[in-house]
């Protein structure tokens, strides 16, 4: 390459695609250079370091990823519930309603997206998914019951434990609107959840995972056995993973390890 040449790119004048894998992998490697392996951070100082190892383009979500002492395989010890994040999660959530007579009219009011009843239920049914929650009358979920297949693998069934079958669906869709997300441990005894936005303040985010981390071990079944928080984890989602001390959570929350 002569003298002065400046490094070649694509055709097109961009970055290569190999240049740009090593330029995130440099910002990625400084990100982490920032945190303490050995280290249990507290929320507030997981929060930070988060946000300052964000360095992607776009407005990273913020997650928390929390592994439980409990075994998935047995029904008492299913970690599953609902939290309302104080500052929601930075977009309003696409509601559809599934109801029938006034509480098709009381969704409406609420500002569900999508309301229907058979003929939503048929639509769904043709491969209409243009929504991100559910709710359904306990009446509605006979019709809705044979869309499992098609709902159950995306998590959008309603569910009572959720608070997504109900009648009162007009408090249902403000909560899913104004930020009420479901959590559930998967098959691992994982429960992997978004918290908000880097480009949220960092009290923000710090009160929205106190909260959710508040609604996890108010759900600890009685049945499990042990130290409950095995590992807390707070990420972006390029950055890397800040650990967070379960112990000093537990404690705050009034449980014991």
């Amino acid at each position: 390459m002569p003298a002065g040449a400046s490094r070649p790119k694509g055709e097109d004048g961009r970055r290569t695609a190999l240049e740009t894998t090593m330029s995130q992998g440099k910002k990625f490697t400084a990100a982490a250079a920032k945190v303490d392996p050995a280290k249990l951070y507290d929320v507030p100082q997981a929060v930070a370091l988060v946000k300052s190892g964000a360095f992607a383009k776009f407005n990273e979500t913020v997650e928390i990823a929390l592994r439980l002492g409990v075994d998935p395989k047995h029904a008492d010890q299913m970690v599953r519930g609902t939290v309302v994040l104080p500052h929601g999660l930075g977009k309003s959530t696409r509601v559809a309603v599934v109801a029938s007579g006034e509480k098709i009219k009381e969704a409406e009011e609420a500002g569900a997206d999508v309301v229907g009843g058979d003929d939503l239920v048929q639509k769904i049914s043709g491969g209409f998914l243009d929504f991100e929650a559910l709710v359904a009358t306990p009446d509605m979920m006979k019709s809705l019951g044979r869309l499992g297949k098609v709902l159950g693998p995306k998590g959008l069934m309603p569910n009572p434990k959720a608070g997504t079958v109900t009648f009162e669906i007009g408090k249902a869709v403000k909560e899913l609107k104004a930020g009420k997300i479901e959590f559930r441990v998967d098959k691992t005894a994982i429960i992997h959840v978004p918290v908000g936005k880097v480009s949220f303040g960092e009290q923000q985010l710090v009160e929205n995972a106190e909260a959710l981390l508040a609604a996890v071990q108010r759900a600890k079944p009685s049945s499990a056995k042990g130290k409950y928080l095995r590992s807390v984890t707070l990420s972006s989602t390029m950055g890397p993973g800040v650990p967070v001390d379960p112990a000093a959570l537990e404690k705050a929350h009034g449980r014991t390890a």
